[in-house]
């Protein structure tokens, strides 16, 4: 594939920016490093720009000379491919599908699973069954359900195939539900990660085995792509923003491959998210957008996207548009219909008011942020109290993150004593959780609070006990 001028997508404006990272770690400047491939540094800065897409070749030359250990590679394997459907057959091979992903492709065998909750059914927090499309599909016990991973990964590890029973994808599929779920009552360790990875690489190599065989593994990759988003997710709140990029993409290219439309629409949300916490407003802008591509005349689908471009556009200090972005994300929200409910039921009655609630507070308040702007701080404060109304008990870390995001609500709006008596009782648990977002939140907080009343004995307390939690 010859090397051409391509419009800024996100894939290459994520690539450039890592990129550029790996030559300043290198010790290069755009011109030594286009000395050492044959390439005028003005070529350099257009990759860096995102204004060049790059063959193959070329970025595993890249990651040999600035020594990325695959890293760039791993992203550029997002935009390979494209959303289409092909009544002839399936134009995906091998290549396309099975590029390397983090970890590399061989999985290795997982010890004992440690899950508290079990699932019996799949349920409405997702995955559907990749088989059926469905959320009631019955879950095999925990038992077998170890022994059917243990035969994928055997014959993962030894290349043979294994047949798509529904037993096998079911259980993959309620230990997916199992693992979301413990994500979001705790914070996710490092064996948690490793296990959905592990667990994903085996997928994925299942897919492979099935791929050989001449019989496309469409059960197989709509399993991987929700397993990706799962990794992604996790891999963000660890701060490992070019990995969760790299899993978030491989997910979408095994969603558009299956044509899973309810992955393809969710994975641009994460992207969206993802490229706004690293601080490129536009990029996440640009995905959000991206999510209305999947279909606008679906309800949830164009929920998504008003969504998150409310959030995309308050960082960008655009207010009426935010206001209009969130304004639609409401009335679509409010006009769901029953095939919205059978494919996106975790964003109906009151989980779909909280997760709406939440990107609009958030939106606001971001907004009010940058234009402070009183009034929209308090009009902030009331979308995140509605989502904490409809927070089910059982997702902890949201309860921190919302909790400290409704005090920075209150500081935006010019209330110290209110935010200091909000995060008062769960700044101990907010700083230990050791979570991206709450971090982020927490540091928010802080620095309003700081640089607005500083001078506070209160304020100067609550430094302190940030500080210490911090070090």
């Amino acid at each position: 594939m010859p090397v051409k001028d391509a419009p800024v997508s996100g894939v290459w404006t994520e690539f450039g920016r890592q990129l550029r990272h790996c030559r300043r770690r290198a010790g290069l400047t755009q011109h030594q490093l286009g000395l050492r491939l044959g390439y005028h540094h003005s070529v350099v800065s257009k990759w860096e720009s995102g204004k060049r897409e790059l063959p193959a070749s070329l970025v595993r030359r890249l990651d040999a000379v600035l020594g990325a250990g695959g890293e760039l590679s791993a992203i550029a394997a997002g935009a390979h491919g494209s959303p289409m459907s092909w009544p002839g057959g399936s134009p995906w091979d091998a290549a396309s599908l099975f590029w390397p992903v983090p970890g590399g492709r061989q999985p290795r065998l997982l010890g004992p699973l440690a899950v508290d909750d079990w699932p019996t059914r799949l349920s409405v927090q997702g995955p559907r069954c990749p088989l059926h499309e469905r959320v009631d599909c019955a879950v095999p016990a925990l038992g077998e359900t170890r022994a059917l991973l243990a035969r994928v990964q055997r014959a993962a590890e030894d290349r043979l195939p294994v047949a798509s029973d529904p037993d096998t994808v079911h259980g993959l599929a309620g230990l997916l539900s199992a693992q979301v779920r413990l994500s979001t009552t705790a914070t996710p360790t490092a064996a948690l990660v490793s296990t959905v990875e592990r667990v994903l690489r085996s997928v994925v190599a299942w897919a492979e085995a099935v791929h050989v065989t001449g019989t496309f593994p469409t059960a197989q990759l709509r399993l991987a792509a929700d397993y990706a988003q799962l990794a992604g997710r996790l891999r963000m709140e660890r701060g490992q923003s070019a990995i969760a990029m790299a899993w978030f993409c491989h997910g979408l290219r095994w969603a558009q491959s299956t044509d899973d439309v309810v992955a393809r629409g969710i994975l641009p949300s994460d992207l969206s998210t993802l490229a706004r916490v690293d601080g490129d407003p536009t990029a996440a802008l640009g995905y959000a957008q991206n999510i209305a591509a999947v279909d606008s005349g679906r309800g949830w689908v164009m929920t998504l996207t008003h969504a998150y471009q409310a959030r995309a556009y308050a960082v960008l200090g655009d207010g009426a548009e935010t206001r209009r972005q969130a304004a639609l994300a409401r009335r679509r929200l409010a006009a769901l219909d029953t095939r919205d409910e059978a494919e996106a039921p975790w964003l109906c009655g009151a989980e779909g008011l909280l997760r709406v609630e939440s990107a609009v507070g958030g939106a606001l308040r971001d907004l009010a942020a940058t234009t402070d702007d009183p009034a929209t701080a308090r009009d902030a404060a009331r979308a995140t109290a509605s989502s904490l109304a409809h927070l089910p008990p059982r997702m902890a870390l949201a309860h921190l993150l919302l909790t400290v995001r409704l005090a920075d609500c209150h500081a935006c709006a010019g209330d110290p004593d209110g935010a200091l008596a909000l995060v008062g009782p769960v700044l101990e648990q907010a700083g230990r959780a050791r979570q991206m977002t709450i971090s982020r939140e927490l540091r928010g907080l802080a620095a309003r609070l700081v640089g607005r009343w500083g001078d506070l004995h209160a304020v100067r307390e609550f430094g302190d006990r940030l500080r210490a939690l911090e070090g």
